[in-house]
């Protein structure tokens, strides 16, 4: 059983990066504030990312449920991410989107998500009505933060305050970053974790099996323990160099993690942590090779 914390979806991909239009054009490519980019793989010919096309991919692969997190530069899709979620409602927890200066959405949604990178205002206490809201609907917060130690001061701040709301810092406390493990200290607070979305990303360069990757995994178990830490893919983007089992795959065939670790990190933690308690086991389907 695997559970995938950090994946997106939109059906119409309408966003902003540096104050400069991001939106999907053909074949998987999109226009990245100016530059064409391969957002997505190339058999997203559309340059819709759906919910239809994840399930097959966690299908395929085995992963039994995932959490939709957003980004500002896909553009608010809390419109859409509900009705995936009526779809698929044992399998996709979903997050609405906080805008600095917008109204946000509790009603139908599970977290949270805040690009807290991208805010104007880098000061988290200032976004104070967020945590709070958060708390009293019994909701999650999922959280990418500026690199390294710009945020973790105001952050700690807010989970000092809301001392009963889940939090999970993304793309692993933006591990390959300067000071990135005073991140995956906030872990060591009773209700935060670590979600690895982008982690892949972040170590490209090396490209799998990830060997940096690993030994940066059993460095913040060393921090917070295995039990804070989740695995999560940032697909789709992630997937343009490599296939949605890459993603995990690397870690499940590691000998430098136990099993009793791969366990916790591909979906025990992560079940206790978003409440997933319908999924059911997937049956493995013989492909050609």
């Amino acid at each position: 059983m695997i559970i995938d914390a950090h994946t997106h979806l939109w059906k119409k991909q309408n966003g902003r990066v540096d104050g400069k239009d991001v939106f999907a054009l053909k074949n998987g490519k999109s226009n990245f504030g100016g530059e064409i980019r391969q957002m997505m793989p190339p058999y997203m010919i559309s340059g819709e990312n759906t919910a239809d096309m994840l399930i097959s991919n966690m299908d395929y692969a085995g992963v039994n449920g995932a959490v939709i997190t957003q980004e500002e530069i896909d553009g608010n899709q809390d419109n859409y991410l509900i009705t995936a979620k009526k779809n698929y409602p044992d399998r996709l927890k979903i997050c609405s989107l906080y805008e600095e200066g917008k109204a946000f959405q509790a009603n139908g949604f599970d977290g949270i998500k805040i690009c807290a990178g991208r805010l104007p205002t880098q000061d988290l206490t200032k976004h104070y009505k967020v945590f709070e809201a958060a708390e009293k609907n019994n909701m999650f917060i999922s959280i990418d933060m500026a690199d390294g130690d710009l945020q973790t001061g105001s952050l700690l701040e807010m989970i000092q305050q809301y001392s009963d709301l889940k939090i999970a810092v993304g793309h692993f406390g933006m591990v390959t970053r300067k000071n990135w493990k005073e991140q995956i200290k906030l872990a060591q607070n009773k209700n935060v974790y670590i979600e690895s979305g982008g982690i892949t990303w972040l170590f490209n360069s090396e490209f799998y099996p990830y060997p940096s990757a690993l030994k940066a995994i059993n460095e913040a178990a060393e921090i917070c323990g295995f039990d804070k830490l989740m695995w999560g893919s940032d697909y789709p983007r992630t997937m343009v160099e490599i296939t949605y089992k890459m993603s995990f795959d690397f870690i499940l065939k590691s000998n430098d993690i136990s099993e009793e670790n791969k366990q916790k990190f591909l979906f025990d933690n992560a079940k206790g942590f978003y409440a997933f308690n319908h999924l059911k086991p997937i049956t493995p389907i013989k492909h050609m090779l």
